[in-house]
């Protein structure tokens, strides 16, 4: 799309990750990309980029509201590719979508909101596999890591002869790192959907509740992931918030792909609590502070509270706190034909904004940048779909450490 103006354009770069992210892209785009940064008010677009490395200082400013869809439209036929930090996106990201499928301009988002996905696979799949545009969800920490780590146990597999499929595979996370407000509004958006909506508890229910053919689905029974603690190859785990929708995006994933994964794929992602009596502990604690916090959210009065002691909109962890952070995601896999694999995803920086940036960063530049190397796919996509192999790539130059191994 060389004939375009921009590149790459940046919407919601005022956002707290927005701006982490114009701060990655400053400092890992090629020289002479052409990137620009979107938000709706001028003045905070230009202290963001005061703000950023060198490289940066003559990067444009387009302002443009989230909810102007005719505006929303320009911006995206300017550009080969846009990411948006813009949140909720239930609330603010259909239009974002729909105007990047209807101008055949690649997408990539943060959302890790079920609602939103389902909502946006519907509006604009058709239009965007029309147009030639790759509409990338999922793009941070919900969901790449998870994402790529299937890819990769299913790439190693193959590379090993094995194409039986991979059935069990087992997800362990562990990580460090802080949470923002925009974290937590999308959070309790969902929350609040699943608790009024029925249409939105019955899409949570749903383990295919992403999948481009439900009635194609091959109805293997997939795991439970809000269990009691319990021990995973001597590890004791623990209920993660963010499996259900992780479970969900590689589901998509093995279905886009024509279940090239496996069509006995069984997917659980826990927390690694550690070994012995102190991993029980540390797994039974994070099992009742889940429960708890489950509750305290379901009932208004509790969550009042809750949205209280919380970030606001536009706070998130401090320098120092997101330097410190780290994750690391362990994956366990057993094929159709006795194969055993183990991989790896694992990167230091806080999970959702230091390491987020970079992972949203690279799959823009991907998509704006690396058409060639792309699968060759279009419509509403994965990261491990969409981007495959070239994220992989780019991560690793980034100092992700990425790998599966025959165990």
């Amino acid at each position: 799309m060389a004939d375009r103006e921009h590149d790459l354009v940046l919407l919601g770069a005022t956002s707290f990750v927005g701006a982490l992210t114009a701060e990655h892209l400053a400092r890992a785009a090629p020289p002479g990309t052409r990137v620009a940064l979107a938000g709706r008010d001028r003045g905070r677009l230009a202290a963001v980029r005061r703000r950023l490395p060198a490289p940066a200082a003559d990067w444009p400013l387009v302002v443009v509201d989230a909810t102007d869809p005719a505006g929303l439209r320009r911006v995206a036929g300017s550009t080969a590719a846009l990411a948006t930090t813009v949140g909720p996106y239930a609330r603010r990201g259909l239009p974002v979508v729909e105007a990047c499928a209807a101008t055949g301009t690649h997408y990539a988002d943060l959302s890790g909101e079920l609602t939103f996905v389902r909502a946006a696979v519907d509006a604009a799949d058709r239009p965007a596999r029309a147009s030639g545009a790759r509409l990338v969800h999922a793009c941070g920490y919900d969901s790449v890591p998870s994402d790529l780590g299937v890819h990769l146990l299913h790439r190693a597999a193959v590379a090993d002869g094995d194409d039986s499929g991979l059935t069990a595979v087992q997800a362990l996370v562990a990580a460090r790192g802080g949470v923002s407000g925009g974290t937590v509004s999308s959070l309790l958006g969902e929350v609040e959907a699943v608790r009024s909506d029925p249409g939105a508890r019955r899409l949570h229910a749903d383990p295919h509740a992403l999948s481009p053919d439900p009635a194609a689905e091959p109805g293997t029974a997939q795991p439970r992931l809000m269990t009691p603690p319990h021990r995973v190859s001597g590890r004791w785990a623990a209920p993660s918030v963010m499996a259900p929708f992780d479970a969900h995006v590689v589901r998509r994933s093995n279905a886009l792909t024509g279940w090239a994964y496996g069509r006995g794929l069984r997917y659980a992602e826990h927390l690694d609590a550690g070994r012995g009596a102190t991993g029980l502990l540390r797994a039974a604690a994070l099992t009742g502070a889940t429960a708890l916090g489950a509750a305290a959210l379901a009932l208004p009065p509790t969550r009042r509270l809750v949205e209280r002691a919380l970030p606001a909109a536009g706070d998130g962890p401090d320098a120092a706190t997101r330097e410190a952070g780290w994750f690391r995601h362990r994956f366990l896999a057993s094929t159709a034909a006795g194969g055993r694999y183990a991989a790896r995803v694992a990167a230091s920086g806080d999970p959702g904004y230091a390491a987020t940036a970079v992972m949203l960063g690279e799959a823009a530049l991907a998509l704006a940048l690396d058409g060639a190397a792309l699968p060759d796919r279009a419509g509403s996509l994965t990261p491990a779909t969409a981007l495959g192999d070239a994220l992989v790539t780019r991560l690793h130059a980034q100092g992700f450490r990425l790998d599966a191994v025959a165990v």
